[in-house]
């Protein structure tokens, strides 16, 4: 499989480059060039086939010939060492877990692929590669553990000071190693602007092999088609209009799930649930696109004013934006609300959920509204406890934490404070 830069401005490249690269050189972010259906025998038989078995088939064409079959089936098992149970609320919705890895998060899922194909295509390098990420809460976490101690891998995690939870911040500053965080004085959108001007700085790139760990990277941003994929196989038998509501931030989740329809997956429509960093609800009322600063909210992961892969989606529907909206409905939603809906799903469900969830869930309820019939999954991104004050001061509930969570709780946390590109670079370069 051969990658091309939506800037179509850059030369086509292997996964093996896109990875190494994560950004193409004219600043584009990396697409497959072809997507090829799976056999509809395989969506009839996913009964039959392990969650390894279904990620091998779905992955297989993205990665081919860089990755030798072997490898890649050594990858996925290494990548999908725990749970992604559906949780059933009521007749119309459910919710699909994917807090159950090491960070509790769901990047756990690609940032454990990323690595691995990192490390298999730096096994016999003696250079050194820089991994750059921004992170808005969960991505640094799964990321550093994702990378902690891979031979050959420097990553470097910028987040906003302030903006994150206590735990988010304890899983990416305090593993140490090879794990580097820095503390900047801004949001989430200054971070990942930081990030892509590293990418282009001639005086950088000449001196060190920087890739990125965020989504626009294709390794990371491609596995997460396999949640919707686990998904709808413990579904299908009982319900046949299967909505996802995605509680959207930088918008690779969602564009995951759409490259899983690509694939073939019979998924009805998709939500994509905003907080009031809404700026694709926004478009899809009005048919433009207008990025702006971000706004700080409890369901902070979600907090960004210009989401990078909203391109990519862009290019699945070759910016159609009536194709777009037949497939793809966004609803934005308040803190307030955001509080209502995690005591009414305590309340009414017996289930904790996170606020990312609980925004996923008001996507679920808005659509449910004008779509009766069609059993909607909104997804749990995030363990609650990662949220302890907010979910706590809401459900009146103690919460007893994971054992993922607790190992973090007494590490020091160690960070270096930037408030600006030229902090990031003299961090690179000393």
């Amino acid at each position: 499989m051969n990658y091309y830069s939506l800037n179509h401005k850059a030369p086509n490249t292997t996964f093996k480059d896109a990875v190494v690269k994560g950004l193409a050189p004219d600043k584009g972010l990396y697409f497959p060039e072809s997507i090829t259906p799976l056999p509809a025998s395989f969506f009839e038989n996913i009964d039959n086939l392990s969650y390894n078995d279904i990620a091998f088939e779905a992955l297989q064409q993205f990665v081919s010939p860089d990755i030798p079959k072997d490898v890649l089936k050594t990858i996925i098992a290494e990548t999908l060492s725990f749970e992604f149970p559906v949780v059933k609320l009521n007749d119309n919705i459910s919710t699909l877990e994917l807090f159950n890895g090491p960070t509790m998060a769901f990047k756990d899922v690609g940032a454990r692929f990323m690595a691995r194909c990192l490390g298999y295509f730096n096994k016999d390098n003696t250079n050194q590669v820089t991994v750059l990420v921004a992170t808005s809460g969960d991505t640094g976490g799964a990321v550093a553990n994702g990378f902690l101690g891979v031979k050959g891998v420097n990553v470097v995690i910028l987040y906003p000071s302030g903006k994150v939870s206590d735990i988010q911040e304890k899983q990416l500053t305090t593993l140490g190693q090879n794990i580097k965080a820095l503390e900047v004085d801004g949001v989430f959108d200054d971070c990942q602007d930081m990030v892509k001007r590293a990418f282009l700085d001639d005086t950088l790139t000449s001196k060190m092999q920087l890739t990125s760990a965020n989504s626009i990277n294709v390794a990371r941003w491609l596995p997460q088609l396999l949640y919707f994929m686990f998904a709808y196989k413990q579904l299908h038998k009982t319900q046949k209009e299967i909505v996802f509501s995605v509680p959207s931030g930088n918008f690779g989740n969602v564009c995951a799930g759409m490259m899983a329809q690509q694939l073939g997956l019979p998924i009805k429509h998709f939500i994509a649930s905003n907080n009031q960093n809404n700026v694709v609800t926004n478009y899809l009322k009005t048919e433009l696109y207008t990025p702006k600063r971000s706004v700080q909210t409890i369901s902070n992961a979600m907090d960004v004013g210009n989401p990078s892969n909203f391109i990519r989606i862009q290019e699945i529907y070759k910016n159609n934006f009536n194709a777009l909206k037949e497939n793809l409905s966004s609803f934005s939603f308040t803190d307030e609300e955001t509080k209502v809906a995690l005591k009414e799903i305590y309340d009414t469900y017996n289930y904790v959920a996170d606020p990312h969830g609980a925004v996923g869930y008001l996507g679920c309820k808005s659509y449910l509204k004008a779509h009766p019939k069609a059993h909607c999954v909104f997804l749990e991104t995030a363990h609650p406890t990662k949220f302890l004050d907010v979910v706590e001061d809401v459900i009146k509930e103690k919460q007893a934490l994971p054992p993922q969570i607790e190992a973090v709780m007494d590490k020091t946390k160690v960070a270096t404070k930037i408030s600006d590109y030229d902090g990031l670079k003299a961090f690179l370069l000393q």
